[in-house]
């Protein structure tokens, strides 16, 4: 069968979109290598096929375009032609032209009234005086009018119905679908025989190749993350050229695949990130020579696969966020109280700028400085299940991160079971499973205050109990933990860098589940998306900040460490009543609460029987003061345990008060042996333990003490 007029136009349309991507990318490359004759012959041979094109359907709007640009390009070509800034604005110009005639092609079948007269009469006059310098070209457009959006809209919907697929894979899925048809044969012969030994064999026949049948169709849905980032260069160009900057574009990873629908879900966050980084990140060609740094910015975009997800970073080495400014700001709308602002890290301040309606621009302009772009990359991503971080260093500049899933249709979840409610936790989020026996419950969960964490590989890792937050059961505590019967399941979970411990009644299984939206009153349920439990959301709900967490989740390969610079994970505790102090969290083995009547007196000393040995328990804040007075004991001593090569120590304190994760600014102290400064950490001024020190106290405190021990029980509570 003959193809119809119809079909010729859209095959036309289809190539000519692809073909006007590609121009864009080579106009801007020639602009840094003018010199490509390669880069040169590619650009004339795309332009005179579309101008004989457009004259083979009567196209005749599009004929004069092409034509013009023609000549010019075939003088370029020659050498004859020097190509400067404006002449490559000029045609980029005629290619927004020729994208914004296809798009009326697209949509009515005609080229409309546009004659785009003085496009076509500058590339004549250039055409004309190849040997003087062109006239200049009128600026082009602001951003926010890029034709790859307020024109290439129209065009993005023939692109948009079409996914070029190998033929290869193409013939695997017809190969997959007669099997499937077999399969289905078989099983309906065995039902109507009522042949119920053959079932099991055929059922996982179909099992099988249903599972490959669906892995083979997702792969038609993929595509590289470089079919995305083509655009890119042309806006780079466009917006640095409004701003006045110089930027190369690198991109590594194009080839990353993830599904079409992904793709065009983050087309707009990305654009935003891109944006802001050429507006606010990278500096003018003047500052950047004054600060030594090279007149020309970069910009970065790198992908790869990692963990089930795509990860994406956008990096620029420009001055990085104005953490001060953002601070500024933050007091000012009241998004942080002062006396919260001390325990924020930089990185907290940083993820400030996705609040909606935050903005440190001192003034609007056509790019930015509207209070709106980044909240919404933020909320697009949470909106297909990817997260979004921000790192910056300084005047190093400015790194995001993007973590989006492969696909939106099928997600890998594992089951779990909790108050006899089966839930789905995305995988994408989840970071190893633990079990903890019941006999090993009261000791293996420690508490500060009222807050559950537990002790992993030298870290603790806030625990959150789903039926207190979902299901709205009464929360446990140390006594109710402890006699709970059956083993503790916990899915250690990743939300936005923040880790903690979901604890569950059971773990059933892993599953490949099927997403499909709620609607109605069920379609905006807080913790819940559809019916897969939403993580961050979850993390947000139990108070979990960066303040308060340790997370030990990669930034980057071997960047986390510096990501806070002078950041430190401090346990923050009373010596007594009033007198705060805080210990390196990494140097302390575990947290305890002694009850009195475990507290003995042995050898001019206290101490307590702890996993199998006698070790002493000493008052923090006589170690540190001798000549102080001592508070009573209470009933419960909370202690901070300690270790040196075999020797243990408990250090009794008066409360613990909190984890904290924080940039310091110490201040030295004098005259006191096992204090090593002074900080102010919560709005509170902390002293910080020289813990050596104090171990040296407490080790020689216990090998022989020669002052006179207080009379037994003298000074506890209860005491007769």
């Amino acid at each position: 069968m003959n193809p119809t007029g119809d079909d010729i136009v859209r095959e036309f349309l289809i190539e000519s979109y692809e073909n006007l991507d590609q121009l864009d990318r080579d106009f801007v490359s020639l602009e840094r290598d003018p010199s490509s004759k390669e880069t040169l012959a590619r650009v004339f041979r795309t332009v005179h096929t579309l101008k004989g094109t457009c004259g083979f359907l009567g196209f005749e709007r599009l004929q004069a375009l092409s034509h013009a640009g023609e000549g010019v390009l075939s003088r370029l070509r020659d050498g004859n032609l020097p190509l400067t800034p404006e002449l490559a604005t000029s045609l980029l110009r005629m290619a927004d032209a020729v994208r914004a005639i296809l798009g009326r092609i697209e949509s009515g079948g005609k080229e409309g009234d546009e004659r785009y007269t003085d496009i076509i009469a500058e590339l004549n006059r250039v055409d004309s005086r190849a040997s003087s310098k062109p006239a200049p070209a009128p600026a082009p457009a602001q951003p926010e009018a890029d034709p790859d959006e307020a024109q290439a809209a129209q065009g993005d919907s023939v692109l948009g119905g079409n996914i070029r697929v190998d033929v290869r894979l193409l013939d695997r899925l017809v190969t997959l679908v007669s099997e499937l048809v077999l399969a289905r044969n078989q099983i309906v012969q065995h039902v109507a025989a009522k042949d119920e030994t053959l079932l099991p064999a055929s059922a996982q026949r179909l099992n099988l190749i249903t599972s490959e049948l669906q892995e083979e169709i997702m792969r038609t849905r993929m595509q590289p993350i470089g079919s995305l980032w083509k655009k890119l260069p042309r806006q780079v160009r466009d917006v640095a050229s409004a701003c006045g900057k110089s930027v190369r574009l690198e991109m590594d990873g194009a080839e990353t695949e993830l599904d079409r629908t992904v793709l065009e879900a983050i087309r707009d966050p990305l654009t935003h990130l891109v944006r802001n980084a050429i507006d606010h990140g990278i500096e003018s060609p003047e500052i950047r020579t004054a600060c030594g740094k090279r007149a020309e910015g970069r910009l970065l975009l790198r992908a790869y696969h990692e963990g089930g997800l795509v990860h994406m970073e956008i990096s620029d080495d420009g001055s990085g966020l104005p953490i001060e400014r953002i601070k500024r700001k933050a007091l000012e709308k009241k998004l942080v109280t002062p006396d919260r602002a001390p325990s924020l890290t930089e990185r907290d301040w940083a993820n400030m700028i996705f609040t909606p309606g935050f903005s440190t621009a001192q003034s609007v302009t056509a790019i930015s400085g509207r209070g709106v772009g980044m909240d919404v990359v933020k909320t697009h991503l949470e909106r297909i299940g990817g997260t979004v971080e921000i790192q910056t260093r300084g005047t190093v500049g400015t790194t995001i991160f993007l973590r989006i899933p492969l696909t939106l249709a099928i997600v890998p979840a594992l089951i779990i079971t909790d108050d006899g409610e089966r839930f789905a936790i995305p995988q994408a989020g989840l970071r190893e499973l633990l079990r903890i026996d019941a006999p090993s419950v009261g000791t293996a969960i420690e508490w500060t205050g009222a807050a559950p964490v537990l002790r992993l590989r030298g870290r603790l890792l806030p625990l959150v109990f789903l039926r207190e937050l979902l299901i709205g059961r009464r929360p446990f505590d140390a006594e109710s933990l402890s006699s709970r019967p059956g083993a503790l399941h916990i899915a250690v979970l990743d939300a936005e860098g923040r880790r903690f411990g979901l604890v569950v009644d059971e773990v059933n299984d892993a599953e490949e589940i099927v997403v499909k939206p709620l609607s109605g009153p069920l379609g905006n349920v807080g913790l819940l998306a559809g019916l897969i439990l939403d993580v961050a959301a979850i993390a947000g709900a139990a108070g979990l900040t960066a303040a308060s967490v340790s997370a030990d989740h990669a930034m980057t390969p071997g960047d986390r460490s510096d990501s806070d610079s002078g950041a430190e994970a401090m346990l923050v505790a009373e010596a007594r009543p009033g007198w705060r102090v805080a210990f390196p969290l990494e140097r302390i083995s575990r947290l305890e609460h002694f009850e009195l009547d475990r507290i003995e007196h042995s050898a001019r000393r206290d101490v307590v029987q702890y996993e199998g040995g006698v070790i002493p328990v000493q008052r923090l804040a006589h170690l540190l003061d001798p000549h102080a007075l001592e508070e009573p004991w209470r009933s419960r001593v909370p202690a901070v345990m300690l270790e040196r090569g075999e020797r243990r120590f408990a250090l009794a304190v008066a409360s613990l008060v909190d984890i904290v994760h924080e940039r310091t600014d110490p201040q030295p102290v004098s005259g006191r042996p096992g204090i090593a400064a002074a900080a102010v950490i919560q709005g509170r001024v902390v002293d910080l333990v020289d813990l050596d020190a104090v171990i040296t106290l407490a080790t020689r405190d216990a090998d022989g003490a020669t002052e006179d021990p207080p009379a037994p029980d003298a000074g506890w509570e209860g005491a007769a």
